[in-house]
């Protein structure tokens, strides 16, 4: 509440199964208040509930279109992009060749993407394999950071070129997955992790000026329910 600007959502946002009556319930009543500088995408629990129904209801226009849910925006210098992960299929493909044309034709100087299956993280689910085209066209069209949810802790990673390198020019990648639900034990970081950590749910506050970032993991106070 005492930070204005828009806030990301990286899916899994009412468990457990993204209900609308969960939305309503659980997510709604803190986080309402905000519903208008959310900019969500959605995890595999919205999945729980059938084509993620209780999602796209309770978002609307700012989840995109139901089906797809993949969206773009620009903020300031910096263009912000929305994807989801949950895509399989011809649904899929077809999000990679929007996000491709929307790359090139972008003349902000900064791009930040987020999605919930993050394609690396040393966490319990690993690298996401299956966010390797994502992750090409993104980090091969100089995208600056990229967000991820999913694995219940947080971590950065140094960043990377489109094959995975330690790229001092490539994009920076977060896992964000400190949300409110149970954290999970972090095994040995994955080269190039430069910071893990899973004692205490939070968020991640980004500065993004014209022509840099800053940032800063942001702990609750008090723990969580």
């Amino acid at each position: 509440a005492g930070h204005p600007g828009p806030i990301l959502a990286l899916g899994d946002i009412a468990y457990p199964r993204g209900s609308s009556d969960e939305f309503r319930r659980c997510f709604d009543p803190v986080w309402g208040r905000f519903k208008g500088r959310i900019i969500p995408v959605p995890g595999n629990h919205e999945y729980g509930t059938p084509e993620a129904a209780g999602y796209f209801e309770y978002f609307g226009a700012s989840a995109g279109t139901p089906g797809e849910g993949w969206h773009i925006r620009a903020i300031g210098a910096w263009r912000i992009i929305g994807l989801n992960s949950n895509l399989v299929g011809a649904a899929a493909a077809a999000q990679l060749r929007w996000l491709d044309a929307e790359l090139a034709a972008n003349r902000q100087p900064c791009t930040l993407a987020f999605f919930h299956h993050p394609r690396f993280s040393s966490g319990k689910h690993g690298n996401q394999d299956a966010m390797d085209a994502v992750w090409r066209l993104l980090a091969g069209g100089r995208a600056t950071l990229v967000l991820a949810g999913h694995d219940h802790h947080y971590e950065r990673f140094a960043p990377r070129d489109a094959d995975g390198r330690a790229d001092p020019n490539g994009t920076r990648s977060f896992v964000v997955g400190t949300g409110g639900a149970r954290l999970y034990p972090v095994p040995p970081a994955r080269a190039p992790s430069k910071f893990t950590a899973n004692q205490s749910w939070g968020v991640l506050k980004l500065e993004l000026s014209r022509d840099g970032y800053r940032w800063e993991f942001q702990p609750v106070e008090s723990g969580a329910p």
